[in-house]
């Protein structure tokens, strides 16, 4: 069922949202100070393209960077985070539209969670 569902992720929106994340980490890594960011950005497009059989969770040494994770993910946010989010609440709406699109959306909605704030956070399998 995973399989199904990572397929068809792809054909309604995983697919342009993964080339969004790609194409902003190419950006990010231009400079040095951008090279965590597209890191990070990196990362969550590969949970992108198969999310489903995956989850997000709070990264355990994440209480020692707290406050590094946290300016982090403030400039994440002004420079780039925000346009990211916005494509995932687009797409969310758009699946939740139609009554086989809600999980597809409900996925969206949670990765425009982690398109805000990706740092402290880490992908583990389910």
């Amino acid at each position: 069922m995973k399989l199904l569902g990572n397929i068809l992720w792809l054909l309604f929106g995983g697919l342009a949202t993964a080339f969004e994340y790609v194409v902003s980490s190419v950006l990010l890594m231009c400079t040095i100070i951008g090279i965590p960011f597209g890191i990070a950005t990196l990362r969550i497009g590969m949970y992108v393209l198969w999310p489903f059989g995956q989850q997000v969770v709070a990264k355990p040494s994440s209480a020692n960077y707290g406050c590094l994770n946290l300016m982090m993910n403030v400039i994440w946010i002004m420079c780039g985070g925000l346009a990211i989010w916005l494509t995932h609440i687009f797409f969310g709406v758009l699946l939740c539209l139609t009554i086989v699109g809600i999980p597809f959306g409900k996925k969206q909605f949670s990765l425009a969670g982690l398109a805000l704030t990706p740092f402290g956070k880490e992908v583990v399998s389910e």
